[in-house]
């Protein structure tokens, strides 16, 4: 084949049935097969096998959040007050939760580097897995560029390189980082879990300096609105307030639901995924339970409501600096540079994935001889330094990742719901405890996310409607009808096709 959108490759159209593949439509191969042309084009897209086991999967679930509990989930204090936003973080929690144990099953049976995108193409056919690999993408694009945009106000903040402009900042980021990834998914893995350790040290040191200085009257110290239905000390803004808090308390579990996404560089993928996925949400459930509650309590809600960084606003107030409040300062920024260098990995994957199967152009899921998707890195970093040196908004680049995040989170739980119900026999090597119970949790909490995003931000969530319209189109009058059969994941969902067929025969 002469270049990555070769005519010769197998194609079958989308889906009109959920989970079935229609016939193949006039000078289009029968379906997938292992032909030479097949070998050729999935060798030319091949990823890193065996690459890292369990430990560097849970360390890649922690960096994709860590950031998280440095700053932003501050902000829902002033949509909620103390107990709205504690109510909106447990029930986030457990939204989070149950779409972990569901993913876990899900990668267990569809280990691809598809993620979210493979589940639901083989539970809710082409449409369904093009919506579900948008929303993915939306968020694991937008967000790094909201980082980079917080990395660069931390670097400024902190002197570093007296540096007084931001952008040779971003651009650092991106060429630095990306750079690391082109090397080796493995260099890349190893580099994240030392930076994503030093950041969960600092946390656990920050909640011991900040718990010496508690007080439960500052829990409660933001002035109560009135006019607000069943507000109260604990819930100043209201009932309302804890549903307009949800957003801020998904920041300490934003992107954990990116660990399938290794699936195709993991060892052992079907017992890996399963163990980095639950340790994962056990160490965030953690850090986000004694983060919220030291920083609130050190200083009181108010003071840190609307601080750019309130890790360092809870230990020092408006006092000199002191020698721990350096040091969560610096530790922030290798928080940030966790949660950046990990987003990267999990959109060049995404995007590899739907590429691969033909979804978005070809070309961007062609691989280096290292085994990294080079153009799946380097185009979505070249748009991510745009948006972050154009508009300097990280707050609105994160509340519109958020949106695609909340659906993509519906649909991945619904997919789950739907295979349990079609397809009971399976096979299931790892199986969601509580079952559909589980993953029905999941898929109301992220539909309330969902609704709570408008909320918030009613601007961001139009923006990643209008993206969506525009992938949509794309879909619509093009790609839909020139998918690859022979990527992984339209196998898997036209091997069930076939499998249906034959039991309806």
């Amino acid at each position: 084949m002469s270049d990555g959108t070769d005519s010769r490759v197998p194609t079958t159209p989308a889906d009109s049935v959920p989970g079935a593949g229609q016939g193949p439509g006039p000078g289009q191969s029968p379906g997938p097969g292992p032909g030479t042309e097949d070998a050729d084009y999935l060798r030319r897209r091949t990823l890193r096998r065996g690459s890292a086991g369990w430990l560097l999967l849970t360390g890649l679930g922690v960096a994709y959040v860590v950031s998280g509990d440095f700053s932003g989930w501050n902000l829902g204090l002033a949509e909620g007050g103390f107990g709205g936003l504690a109510v909106a973080t447990l029930l986030m929690g457990v939204m989070y939760a149950c779409l972990v144990f569901s993913l876990a099953e899900l990668s267990a049976i569809l280990p691809t580097a598809g993620g979210g995108y493979g589940f639901a193409r083989r539970a809710l056919g082409t449409w369904g897995g093009f919506l579900t690999g948008t929303a993915i993408l939306i968020e694991y694009i937008l967000a790094p560029a909201a980082i980079a945009l917080f990395i660069g106000d931390y670097v400024e903040s902190l002197g570093l390189f007296g540096l007084t402009s931001d952008w040779p900042v971003y651009l650092a980021c991106f060429v630095i980082f990306i750079g690391i990834h082109l090397w080796g998914v493995g260099e890349a893995l190893r580099f994240s879990l030392v930076v994503t350790a030093v950041a969960v040290a600092a946390l656990l040191i920050f909640a011991v300096g900040a718990f010496t200085e508690f007080d439960t009257g500052g829990l409660n110290d933001i002035p109560v609105d009135e006019d607000a239905f069943g507000s109260g000390s604990w819930l100043p803004f209201g009932l309302l307030g804890i549903w307009s808090a949800f957003p801020f308390g998904m920041w300490f579990f934003l992107g954990v639901e990116g660990v399938p996404l290794a699936a195709e560089e993991a060892k052992d993928p079907v017992r890996s995924m399963p163990k980095a996925l639950s340790i994962s949400m056990a160490v965030l459930a953690l850090l986000a339970l004694i983060t919220f509650f030291a920083a609130t309590g050190a200083r009181g809600s108010a003071a840190v409501a609307d601080a750019g960084n309130p890790l360092v606003v809870a230990l020092q107030g408006d006092g000199e600096p002191t020698a721990l409040s350096r040091f969560v300062n610096y530790a922030g920024l290798a928080g940030l540079v966790a949660s950046f260098f990990s987003l990267i990995y999990a959109g060049s994957r995404q995007l590899f994935a739907l590429s691969r199967a033909g979804y978005l152009p070809r070309f961007l899921s062609l691989t280096s001889r290292r085994k990294a998707p080079y153009l799946g890195l380097l185009i979505p970093g070249a748009i991510g330094f745009a948006l972050a040196a154009g508009s300097g908004d990280g707050g609105r680049m994160l509340n519109v990742a958020v949106f695609g995040a909340t659906i993509s989170y519906a649909l991945m739980a619904l997919s789950h719901l739907v295979l349990r119900r079609r397809e009971p026999g399976l096979p299931r090597p790892y199986r969601t405890p509580g079952g559909t119970l589980t993953s029905g949790t999941a898929f109301v909490l992220a539909l309330s996310a969902l609704v709570a995003t408008f909320l918030v931000d009613k601007d961001a969530a139009f923006i990643a409607l209008g993206v969506y319209v525009v992938a949509l189109a794309y879909f619509t009058f093009y790609s839909r009808h020139r998918l690859v059969a022979a990527a992984p994941e339209e196998e898997f969902a036209a091997l069930a096709a076939a499998e249906a067929e034959l039991e309806r025969g």
